[in-house]
């Protein structure tokens, strides 16, 4: 397993068990108010986690007020 921070399990851990039925759509926002971080915690480090997340797989999906970001299982 890639060696992740803190913060970056816990968002990790969070997104594994969203879509374990499929796909999902978050924004950070919402990952945030869920897992005790703030909006740009989450939203600075989940570019990142879609280069090196192994197991779920996250893409940049649209931008209208806030970025949407689509995550499915790998």
């Amino acid at each position: 397993m890639t060696d992740y921070t803190d913060e970056e399990k816990r968002i990790i851990s969070y997104l594994r068990d969203s879509v374990s039925h499929g796909e999902a759509y978050f924004r950070a926002k919402n990952i945030a108010e869920a897992i005790g971080l703030t909006a740009k915690q989450v939203g600075s480090r989940l570019p990142r986690l879609a280069e090196k997340s192994e197991d779920v797989e996250i893409e940049k999906w649209g931008r209208a007020r806030s970025t949407t970001w689509r995550v499915t299982r790998s």
